[in-house]
């Protein structure tokens, strides 16, 4: 785990337990701090059952506001998740990846299979799955089916219309105390 990715992961929680009700959380400060970059939190229970997982595709801001963003959204905005209190912070496994540039792509041969997050984007739909996902859809053809059932696509589709982009993620994870 990098440096810049380990304050960050840790940083996430700090800002989930402060918008909880727990002390303020202090930022990293440091010179990548202020880079733009997009990243996701990804907040799960001890037994990995989902709490909430938002992000951010783009780096139009920096990467410590992303994260404070991300995290207390993934905390308390995401319909997956119960209502959170200070308390079960304890009990979450707190995941950050912090995303490369998106890079457009001709087709789905293009996919590293197991290395690749793929954003699909088709009339104004758009849906990821970040790079992780390869551990549960483990081959592109089931991948791709299901990025295209998350995006709400229609069986037919027309595609020149259907554009694909990948990225490369950063893992880091802070499991729960």
């Amino acid at each position: 785990m990098t440096e810049r990715g380990r304050a960050l992961v840790k940083f996430a929680r700090a800002r989930v337990r402060q918008e909880l009700g727990g002390p303020i959380a202090v930022p990293p400060d440091a010179p990548w701090s202020q880079e733009p970059c997009g990243t996701f939190v990804t907040l799960r229970w001890r037994d990995g059952d989902l709490q909430g997982c938002i992000g951010n595709l783009d780096a139009d801001r920096a990467i410590v506001l992303d994260v404070a963003h991300n995290a207390v959204a993934a905390a308390v905005r995401d319909p997956r998740g119960r209502r959170l209190a200070l308390a079960d912070l304890e009990e979450l496994d707190v995941e950050l990846s912090i995303l490369s540039a998106l890079e457009p792509i001709g087709d789905e041969s293009e996919i590293r299979v197991g290395h690749d997050g793929v954003v699909l984007l088709y009339r104004g739909r758009r849906a990821t799955f970040l790079p992780v996902m390869w551990q549960v859809l483990p081959d592109r053809e089931t991948f791709m089916r299901e990025l295209e059932r998350k995006a709400g696509l229609p069986a037919v589709i027309e595609g020149r219309e259907l554009q694909l982009l990948r990225y490369t993620a950063e893992h880091h994870r802070d499991p729960a105390p």
